[in-house]
């Protein structure tokens, strides 16, 4: 089995602000296969853009390991930082003016990540309209970003990305500025590139209905892994009481996903909040192992105040 393509172990960012300091990733354990497209997904604060930010060398981990198709990020130069956000990876913003330059054409757009990365000019020409064709936008290379649609902005915005050939595409609410139609569109295109090209692709997004055509949807919560929900090969046909189950975290059906709960290297789990908030573990939990599984209990405190479990416990099977 090939080695993956990001490994992040035990990931930590501290960010100090004044006299304070800010933990916004506290031992995040991630690994993305070349070629799969994930989602990441949480609540505001759970660190999803700070991973970002450590994936595309925009900021160093305070500890931990981070690599990408084997470049260590909390070892690089500034210089090999510089190489790296120019050849190992590419980004879409949902901010259209993060994207692109308002005045270049949607051609020239294209060609200066790869002019600045030492193509010549003919080749870069050449690179360019083969991926605007590639994005439907073949027809409007004259254009300014100013004379597109929304959507239009997003495919020249992937088009820039993919010009100098990543081996990884981020892509932060690629579609948070886009209507309903619009959306589905281009993360059609997206899946698109990612099974033509084999490009591995790592989206951050809030929209249940995006994460439910990617390979894989990471859920982060207090800036670590939480939970995991895997696509089916196959829809199952589900018993009456499966029926109802579905993603805790994003509601995705479980006839056409599984979700796995994250265990970490030293044996830590995050229950969903919402399996939380439904059965009260007040902050401790009877362990059992129990032939080929383990049922997690929620302890009842006895009335009588004096410290013991009561024998009155409802198992959450894992």
């Amino acid at each position: 089995m090939s080695e993956p393509l990001v490994i992040c172990e035990n990931l930590v960012k501290i960010y100090k602000v004044a006299d304070l300091e800010v933990v916004a990733l506290q031992g995040l354990d991630l690994e993305v296969a070349a070629g799969e497209m994930i989602a990441i997904v949480g609540a505001s604060g759970s660190g999803k853009s700070t991973l970002m930010n450590m994936l595309s060398a925009q900021d160093t981990p305070s500890a931990g390991k981070c690599l990408v198709d084997k470049n260590d990020l909390t070892r690089l130069t500034e210089t090999q930082r510089i190489r790296y956000r120019r050849s190992v990876i590419g980004q879409v913003w949902q901010q259209s003016g993060r994207n692109l330059l308002p005045e270049l054409s949607v051609e020239e757009n294209v060609k200066l990540p790869q002019v600045l990365g030492g193509v010549n000019a003919g080749q870069a020409e050449q690179r360019s309209r083969e991926l605007l064709t590639l994005v439907g936008l073949g027809e409007m290379l004259r254009k300014k970003p100013s004379q597109l649609s929304g959507g239009e902005q997003q495919r020249n915005a992937i088009a820039v990305a993919l010009s100098n050939r990543p081996k990884i595409l981020l892509a932060d609410e690629p579609t948070g500025e886009l209507d309903s139609v619009t959306t589905s569109e281009i993360m059609t295109l997206l899946r698109s590139l990612n099974q033509q090209l084999g490009l591995t692709i790592v989206l951050v997004t809030h929209d249940a209905a995006i994460a439910a055509i990617v390979d894989r949807t990471i859920a982060i919560r207090d800036g670590r892994t939480s939970t995991e929900t895997v696509r089916r090969d196959a829809p199952l046909t589900l018993s009456s009481s499966d029926a109802a189950s579905s993603s805790a975290i994003i509601g995705l059906s479980g006839e056409t996903h599984r979700e796995f709960v994250l265990i970490d290297r030293v044996g830590r789990l995050q229950l969903p909040k919402e399996i939380l908030e439904t059965i009260p573990f007040n902050g401790r939990a009877e362990v059992r192992q129990v032939a080929n599984h383990v049922e997690i209990w929620p302890i009842e405190a006895e009335a009588n105040g004096n410290g013991k479990s009561s024998d009155s416990l409802s198992p959450l099977q894992r």
